[in-house]
């Protein structure tokens, strides 16, 4: 599989399960232009990490863009969403048990 070989969806988000092995799961993350803003509250943390495209997070509540290259560690129990993306834009997510 080629990370970089993928369909935006029309809306919403495509999660592809990459690896999974022993307290550690990598998922890529394909977005369109309209994300459903789902909140999410982990109990393991995540680090992301934008391969193409543009995003604007909320993390506890405050606005976070990040760009192509840029990650960011979100540790366990930090409530997050997407607002915005570009579509198309990729990302890698590592979730950490």
């Amino acid at each position: 599989m080629n990370l970089f070989d993928n369909t935006p969806p029309a809306n919403g988000e495509i999660f592809t399960t990459l690896l999974e092995h022993k307290n550690v799961k990598i998922i890529r993350i394909v977005s369109s232009d309209t994300p459903d803003q789902k909140e999410y509250c982990q109990e393991e943390d995540e680090w992301v990490v934008v391969l193409e495209g543009n995003a604007l997070l909320e993390v506890k509540g405050k606005p976070r863009s990040l760009t192509r290259g840029e990650s960011l560690f979100l540790p366990a129990g930090t409530p997050h969403r997407v607002l915005e993306t570009t579509p198309g834009t990729l990302w890698l997510a590592v979730h950490i048990f």
